[in-house]
């Protein structure tokens, strides 16, 4: 009987290992447990027991009629950590009977803080994400607490084809994940490191193009180019600024011809017409009223008659002396005088002169003896 017993517990305990076992062996390649690839399902279950909670806490209020003050949502740090694992899920039968070790504890605040000093010691946030090789830029990043870096989609994808939870790199079973965004800050400062570098790049390239244009160089052909070049932009400058209208210069200029032509017109009008002897005699007599006695060029005496008074005859005394010449505007002078300075005037091609005291136009008359 003893070993009718014995058999009996040793197959009751190789039966109940056996189901444990088997218990086991059914759970765990499933994937309700993974950190990444049910996270939606880890939100729903949060959330179907935070309404159990919300039920079993629900109290009945009074409506007071004061107006509530209502508060927008939240607005959360797009830089803050957290930890994707859900809750733990309940051991095994194998686990209970320690066939099979359990799942580690969570990790507390202090122990993912020295993962991630690991983590960074190791540069894997700098270096590409181990699975698809690319940047992490600005892309979700997960950190495992074996200390190694993933792209959160690139994790997600490993664990559905893999069907098991196993770090890609060193084979850890069983792992937590966090997110960080140490990738993402270091894109931050070399993107803004690139974008410095360009435009420090952009002034200096500025900067030395002005130099260039300003400082000339010191090879002789380098210096006859410059010079060249300047000369042409200068050049250039100043067509651009006068106007090349041909019709508007021409216009200008019989303008200016239709001005000349109207002056020497009125010239020619108190010039031009010759004097009768009246005139001249009308002219003598004014003369004789301003009883001029000097000639007004060389500061001589002019002829002069024996009472005294001016001789506009030509003689003095009955001898011969310098002649004398009227003017139009009644002035005497020195013929000889008058020749000289009309030859010294600047005048001397215009058929028109003026007259040394007035500074009229005249036509004059030698006084014969």
């Amino acid at each position: 009987m003893s070993k009718n017993k014995g058999r009996s517990l040793k197959q009751g305990n190789l039966a109940v290992t056996a189901v444990a076992l088997q218990d086991h062996i059914l759970h765990d390649p499933q994937l309700r447990n993974l950190s990444v690839a049910d996270h939606a399902k880890t939100k729903v279950q949060k959330r179907e027991n935070r309404s159990k909670s919300l039920k079993r806490d629900t109290k009945a209020t009074i409506d007071t009629g004061l107006k509530k003050t209502i508060q927008g949502p939240k607005v959360e740090d797009p830089e803050k950590e957290y930890v994707l694992d859900p809750k733990p899920p309940p051991l095994t039968l194998a686990q209970k009977l320690g066939l099979f070790e359990p799942p580690p504890p969570p990790l507390s605040p202090d122990e993912w803080e020295k993962v991630k000093q690991r983590s960074i010691l190791q540069g894997d946030s700098v270096q590409p994400c181990p699975i698809c090789k690319e940047e992490f830029e600005l892309r979700p990043q997960v950190l495992l607490s074996c200390s190694h870096v993933f792209h959160r989609a690139c994790l997600q994808a490993f664990e559905k084809f893999a069907n098991k939870k196993t770090c890609p790199l060193c084979r850890r079973n069983q792992y937590q994940t966090r997110v960080i965004h140490d990738g993402a800050r270091l894109f931050k400062i070399k993107c803004a490191t690139r974008i410095q570098a360009c435009w420090r790049g952009h002034v200096v390239r500025k900067w030395y193009q002005d130099l260039r244009r300003k400082v000339p160089p010191t090879d002789a052909k380098m210096r006859r180019k410059f010079f060249e070049e300047k000369f042409t932009e200068i050049s250039h400058r100043i067509l651009c600024s006068y106007s090349t209208d041909i019709e508007d210069l021409f216009q200008e200029i019989d303008h200016c011809l239709a001005i000349n032509r109207s002056v020497l017109q009125q010239l020619e009008d108190r010039c031009g017409h010759e004097l009768t002897e009246e005139d001249w005699e009308r002219i003598q007599t004014q003369a004789l009223h301003r009883e001029t006695y000097e000639c007004p060029i060389c500061l001589t005496p002019l002829p002069a008659s024996s009472d005294g008074h001016q001789d506009l005859s030509g003689t003095h005394c009955g001898q011969p002396s310098r002649e004398t010449v009227l003017l139009s505007c009644s002035h005497v002078f020195h013929h000889t005088c008058l020749l000289a300075l009309e030859e010294f005037s600047l005048g001397d091609s215009s058929p028109f002169h003026a007259c040394p005291l007035c500074r009229s136009c005249y036509q004059k008359k030698i006084l014969e003896c």
